[in-house]
């Protein structure tokens, strides 16, 4: 199984939060587990925000971002090539949709997952005609 968790997914396997559980599973059961490229300087992103908010410390940030790392060393990382632009254009202009979210779509069709893993629910409605399963963490 060919799994893309999009960045809202993803980071539900570093920080526990609601539907980590359920990430958690998924990726054991994934063959293959794909994100985009983008996904990577918004995980960092996201983990400097905790950092900065004092939700987590400096030797937690760098723990999670040692994980971080270790993890895609092993994943499918889709770079945004043109058809993965491509793909996300024609979902921007099919749906209501942030930029980002249509590059993470584009890029689970470029590299063929099977499952669509994300905690946003336009995203999710984005990708239903796809042939991807959806798993919507919300």
């Amino acid at each position: 199984m060919r799994v893309f968790l999009d960045s809202s997914a993803l980071a539900k396997r570093y920080v526990a939060e609601p539907g980590s559980d359920e990430v958690l599973k998924i990726c054991e059961r994934a063959e293959v587990l794909i994100i985009a490229v983008v996904a990577v300087p918004e995980l960092i992103s996201a983990f400097c925000r905790l950092q900065r908010e004092t939700r987590i410390t400096a030797s937690q940030y760098s723990a999670l971002k040692k994980d971080f790392f270790i993890d895609i060393a092993d994943a499918l990382v889709c770079d945004t090539t043109p058809e993965v632009l491509q793909l996300a254009i024609s979902r921007l202009e099919q749906y209501p949709l942030r930029g980002m979210d249509a590059i993470h779509i584009g890029a689970a069709q470029a590299c063929g997952a099977d499952v669509f893993v994300s905690a946003d629910t336009r995203q999710c409605a984005a990708c239903a005609d796809l042939g991807m399963e959806i798993v919507n963490l919300n």
